[in-house]
């Protein structure tokens, strides 16, 4: 038997989170942003997930807060450092971000995710450790990983001839929450 299931931001959040490099680091913020137009499919072959695809919409992400710097993100730094962000990611030509796991391992505490995530046409293998945990009624699921965007032919935004650069390395983090009744039963999930 197949089914699959779908979640998309209605079911939980995916976030990234910059750092900051350069002489004058202190001075830039470490940026956390929301991606508030995704959807993944779940792929099942009997009670076991087979395949699995996470579609980003990279014109729907907004910057939820900058920690550290000299003062906070007012809204219109925030407008800029989407804007930066959606140039830096060329979004007009690119705008999806996407991973396909080609294969999937069971863990001790989830399943380990191995496919290719493709930005801004260019694709690399990645792996996701996606962490499982029953809460009765439905599954919670969980993950980070490190992106390197250098990887993908992204420039990481710089600013004062490259004293304050977001850091190249960026963390992605998923969560959701998926009810049990919605898929047939056996499996860890």
């Amino acid at each position: 038997m197949t089914d699959s299931w779908s979640l998309n931001a209605s079911d939980g959040e995916l976030l990234i989170r910059t750092g900051v490099t350069g002489r004058a680091a202190r001075m830039g913020h470490q940026l956390t942003i929301a991606v508030t137009c995704w959807r993944a499919t779940v792929s099942w072959k009997d009670a076991e997930p087979v395949g699995a695809v996470l579609a980003v919409e990279v014109g729907s992400l907004e910057v939820l807060r900058g920690e550290g710097g000299v003062k906070g993100l007012s809204a219109p730094e925030k407008a800029l450092v989407k804007s930066n962000a959606l140039r830096s990611l060329d979004a007009g030509r690119y705008p999806e971000i996407r991973f396909t796991a080609d294969a999937i391992d069971m863990t001790d505490d989830g399943y380990r995710l191995t496919g290719t995530l493709r930005i801004r046409g260019r694709s690399r293998e990645h792996v996701i450790a996606l962490r499982t945990e029953d809460l009765g009624h439905a599954w919670r699921m969980s993950a980070e990983s490190k992106v390197r965007q250098s990887d993908y032919g992204v420039k990481p935004y710089s600013l004062l001839m490259g004293s304050v650069r977001v850091a190249d390395e960026v963390s992605v983090s998923f969560t959701a929450v998926h009810a049990k009744g919605d898929r047939v039963a056996g499996g860890r999930f």
